[in-house]
């Protein structure tokens, strides 16, 4: 009886996994710590009376969260001494992600834990905040506040509107295309005039300490890696979108993936986003 209890929990759980790794990814910005939070909810449930729970999902994303929050507080300690700017995990997926860019999950970076989480759960999950308020474990005014200070702060990174999806995709290939062949021309004619690089090697792979900013400066780092791609090959292993972004996986000649993602406004590109960081790409392998 005692095992049929379990594989029926374990059932009940599997269907409700993509959701909570949802939850739980855009909370923390890393796959591998979002894999962690989900799997210690499956624990807890398993452990749990689940007689007394009359909303499975509801309890479960309450655990989620409530672990995240936890969470973030060392992965805050973490990011002080982070080698580099540091970018969230690219999750590569075949259609662009509405609710959550990757501007906006480096905006939520800059949010409190509370704040974060209110903004999650009520503007993009859309939960009703009082269910907010059990989920996080305030009440419904405080709730509204924290959700309305993220909304402040956030509000310049939500996207105006979606690039097209096969136009984003075009777009991508053909800045791969144009950045790996040293066709500077194309390439700076899709360079918004302040457009930025940023790079995250997390100090395991070379990358730029800084973000560069403006055309020139971007166009010369461009020039430079032109000449390193003739002798140093770069593979396109797929095109998609990263974190919402248009962009590509590429294999590098050093053997390891890389993931640009490209920030697109009014047909420019207006930031590169380069994850180098080995250990941030071992889930697209």
């Amino acid at each position: 009886m005692v095992g049929d209890a379990q594989l029926d929990a374990a059932a009940g759980f599997d269907p409700l996994r993509p959701k909570l790794m949802r939850v739980a990814y855009r909370m923390l910005g890393s796959v591998a710590d979002a894999e962690d939070m989900v799997q210690e909810a499956f624990i807890r449930w398993m452990g749990a009376d689940r007689s007394a729970v009359r909303e499975p999902e509801a309890f479960l994303r309450s655990t989620v969260t409530r672990l995240c929050l936890d969470q973030l507080k060392s992965a805050r300690r973490q990011r002080e001494t982070y080698v580099g700017p540091w970018l969230p995990d690219p999750v590569v997926e075949e259609e662009p992600e509405e609710d959550v860019t990757l501007p906006l999950m480096l905006a939520l970076e800059r949010l409190s834990p509370l704040e974060r989480a209110a903004f999650l759960l009520h503007d993009v999950f859309g939960l009703s905040f009082e269910e907010v308020a059990t989920t996080i474990e305030r009440d419904a005014a405080a709730c509204r506040q924290l959700a309305a200070r993220a909304r402040t702060h956030v509000r310049e990174a939500r996207p105006r509107f979606q690039v097209e999806q096969q136009r984003g995709l075009e777009l991508a290939e053909a800045f791969f295309t144009a950045s790996r062949s040293g066709d500077l021309k194309t390439l700076g004619a899709m360079l918004a005039s302040d457009v930025s690089i940023h790079a995250d090697g997390g100090g395991k792979r070379p990358a730029a300490m800084h973000p560069i900013l403006g055309f020139d400066a971007v166009l010369g780092v461009h020039e430079k890696l032109a000449v390193a791609f003739r002798t140093q090959t770069s593979t396109l292993v797929r095109a998609g979108f990263i974190n919402g972004l248009p962009g590509f996986v590429t294999r590098e000649a050093d053997g390891e993936l890389q993931s640009t993602a490209l920030d697109i406004v009014d047909g420019k590109v207006v930031a590169i986003y380069i994850v180098r960081n080995p250990d941030k790409l071992v889930h697209l392998h």
